[in-house]
């Protein structure tokens, strides 16, 4: 059980190295629809340290499976959008934050596309 935690942190370690905030920031179009953004390859970059496959390996019943979206009342794209932004217990936000400041990880858009392929990803079993 041990191992199972020090190879999640080391993998959300390499994600943190490997695509800083403020390169993905720099690199994606700020005003771009949600229709012409990768959702698959921000998700990878953004979401996949910690929910690979759709999967939590911080706690596993809080995964992106649609039975657990349902359970936790994340079944909407706003809803998920919503925890995408503003974050949620362990769970960082990565939208603006207003109260201290913090540079925008994820623009509206990307949020948007993000928050869609959950949901398309979820219906499909992540498969």
């Amino acid at each position: 059980m041990q191992r199972f935690w020090l190879v999640g942190i080391a993998a959300v370690l390499a994600t943190i190295l490997l695509f800083p905030a403020t390169a993905l920031a720099q690199t994606a179009p700020a005003a771009s629809p949600a229709s012409a953004i990768d959702a698959a390859l921000l998700f990878e970059q953004s979401c996949a340290a910690c929910h690979v496959g759709g999967g939590n390996i911080v706690r596993r019943g809080k995964n992106l499976k649609t039975k657990a979206l349902k359970r936790y009342g994340m079944d909407s794209q706003e809803a998920i959008a919503n925890i995408i932004t503003n974050g949620k217990g362990i769970m960082s936000a990565y939208g603006e934050d207003a109260k201290n400041g913090a540079p925008i990880r994820l623009t509206a858009p990307e949020i948007e596309a993000l928050a869609d392929y959950v949901l398309v990803q979820a219906a499909a079993d992540w498969q």
